[in-house]
C-alpha cells in the first residue's frame, strides 16, 4: 500500500518554500518535488502584506505540483516570528480510583487544564508539549501510562502567539486556494528534519538562522526544554553590507553569498571585489576583508544572544552536548567556528537528510530547506499518531501537539468563516 503525500509550506522572510512527500517502504522520507519563489510580503517571519504573499505561495505551489506530479490541496504550515513566546507550566491531576491503571484519558485530562491558562490578551496557545511526568511523588517518569495511582504530576513547555499573525497566514494559505491540515512551529519543524534521536537525547541546541528571525531549540532526554525566537537574521547583516559598502540591497546579498565570511582574520587584505557603478559612475571596490569585519560584527551579536538564551534557560554546555546551525543563515563560511569560539560549545551545520531517503535534486539537501523538510515529516507524524508501531509516549507526545494545534486552528477556521459570513 502506497504511503499517503504530505505536503509542507514554509512560509519564511525571504522564501516561500511547498515540498511534497511521501514515506516509502523503509519508514525515510522521499520528496517527490519542491517549489519556491521570493518571499515579497513577510517580514521578520509575519506577514505584513497578504496579497504579497499569496502571490508567492501561489508560485511555489504551482512550481511543486509541476515537479511532484501531484495536485495541492492541503498543507502543513510553519508559524514563527517574534511573537512566539514559550512558558513552562506544572499541572496536577487527582484521580478517583488507584485500582485503575494511569490511562491517556487521565493525561488528556491534564493536558486539557493547560488550555484554561489565562494568556495576556490576542494570544493563544499554539504548542503543549509534555516533559516529565510525577505520579504519587515518584519523579521523571515520561511514559506513565499503564501505572497504578492517585496523583499525578507534569512539567509541561508551552508555547504561544498572536493569534493575529496566525489568522494573517491562514487568510494568505487559504486565499492561494489551500486548506491548513495543521499549523507548527518552525523550530520544532526544523528540528525533526536535522537533528538524530541521540542528539536529542544526549542534549543539543538547535539554532535555525532564517532571513528575518532566529528560532532556537534546545532538547535533552529527548525532551524539548526551551525555544525562545531572536527578532533577527540574516537580513540585518545584508542591509549592515548596504549600508557599510554603501552598495544596493541586491548586490549586498550577493556579495554575502558569494564572499561573505563569518570570521574576517581568515579573509587577506588584497582580496578586492569591484561592483559596477549606477548610471555610467565608476565601480566600486571592496575588501573582502572589511566585508567580513561587518559580517562577523552582526553575526557576533547573533550569536551573543543564542548564547544568553541557551544559559537563561539552565542548560549551558555542562548539560547539553553542542549547537546544531541550520537555516539560511548557516550556509556562511566559518560560521561554526565563530559558534564554538563566542559560546565555548562544540558545533555543527545542520543539514535536512536526517531522515531523507530520496531528494530530486541536491539543493534540497541544504540548510535552506530545514524547516520545509520538517514540516513534511512533522505532518506525516501528526496523522500517523495513532497507528499500531508507536510507542505509548510517542502516542501521547504527539496527540498532545496535534490536539493542540487542532485547538488554535479551530479557532482561526471558525474567524475566518464567520468573517466570510
Amino acid at each position: 500500500m502506497e504511503s499517503e503525500i504530505v505536503v509542507g509550506l514554509d512560509i519564511g522572510t525571504t522564501k516561500i518554500a511547498c515540498l511534497v512527500g511521501r514515506k516509502n517502504e523503509h519508514g525515510k522520507m522521499e520528496i517527490l518535488g519542491y517549489g519556491k519563489s521570493d518571499s515579497v510580503g513577510v517580514t521578520r517571519g509575519v506577514v505584513s502584506n497578504i496579497e504579497k504573499t499569496v502571490g508567492s505561495i501561489k508560485a511555489a505551489v504551482k512550481e511543486a505540483e509541476e515537479a511532484s506530479g501531484v495536485q495541492i490541496n492541503v498543507v502543513n504550515v510553519g508559524i514563527a516570528g517574534q511573537h512566539i513566546k514559550s512558558l513552562q507550566h506544572r499541572g496536577i491531576y487527582t484521580r478517583d480510583n488507584l485500582d485503575d491503571e494511569i490511562s491517556k484519558n487521565d493525561i488528556n485530562t491534564l493536558i486539557d487544564d493547560m488550555f484554561k491558562l489565562v494568556m495576556l490578551p490576542g494570544e493563544e496557545i499554539i504548542h503543549v508539549l509534555p516533559q516529565e511526568f510525577t505520579v504519587d511523588n515518584e519523579q521523571g517518569i515520561k511514559d506513565p501510562i499503564g501505572m497504578s495511582g492517585i496523583r499525578l504530576e507534569a512539567n509541561f513547555h508551552i508555547i504561544t502567539g498572536q493569534i493575529a499573525a496566525a489568522r494573517n497566514i491562514y487568510k494568505c494559505v487559504s486565499k492561494a486556494g489551500l486548506s491548513v491540515e495543521e499549523l507548527i512551529l518552525e523550530p520544532l519543524a526544523s528540528s525533526e528534519a536535522v537533528l538524530s534521536a541521540e542528539e536529542k537525547e544526549a542534549g543539543v541546541a538547535l539554532v535555525d538562522i532564517g532571513g528575518g528571525t532566529t528560532d532556537i531549540a534546545i532538547f535533552q532526554e529527548g525532551i524539548i526544554r526551551h525555544t525562545a525566537v531572536i527578532p533577527f537574521g540574516g537580513n540585518v547583516i545584508t542591509e549592515d553590507i548596504k549600508t557599510g559598502c554603501t552598495i544596493m540591497k541586491h548586490q549586498a546579498e550577493l556579495m554575502k553569498r558569494k564572499f561573505g565570511s563569518s570570521l574576517a582574520y581568515e579573509m587577506k587584505e588584497n582580496e578586492i571585489v569591484c561592483i559596477p557603478g549606477l548610471r555610467g559612475r565608476e565601480p566600486k571596490e571592496i575588501s573582502l576583508k572589511n566585508l567580513a569585519n561587518i559580517i562577523q560584527a552582526r553575526m557576533e551579536e547573533i550569536i551573543e544572544h543564542v548564547h544568553y538564551e541557551i544559559r537563561n534557560s539552565g542548560f549551558d554546555k555542562h548539560l547539553i552536548g553542542g549547537i546544531v546551525v541550520t537555516g539560511g543563515g548557516s550556509q556562511m563560511k566559518h560560521i561554526t567556528q565563530l559558534f564554538e569560539f563566542v559560546t565555548g560549545m562544540d558545533c555543527r551545520i545542520g543539514y535536512p537528510n536526517e531522515h531523507l531517503a530520496k531528494v530530486p535534486t541536491q539543493e534540497l539537501i541544504s540548510p535552506m530547506f530545514s524547516t520545509g523538510v520538517g514540516l513534511v515529516i512533522k505532518g506525516y507524524e501528526n496523522d500517523r499518531n495513532s497507528s499500531n508501531n508507536e510507542t505509548a509516549e510517542d502516542r501521547v507526545i504527539n496527540n498532545r501537539e496535534q490536539r493542540a494545534g487542532i485547538g488554535f486552528l479551530k479557532k482561526i477556521k471558525d474567524w475566518f468563516e464567520n468573517e466570510e459570513e
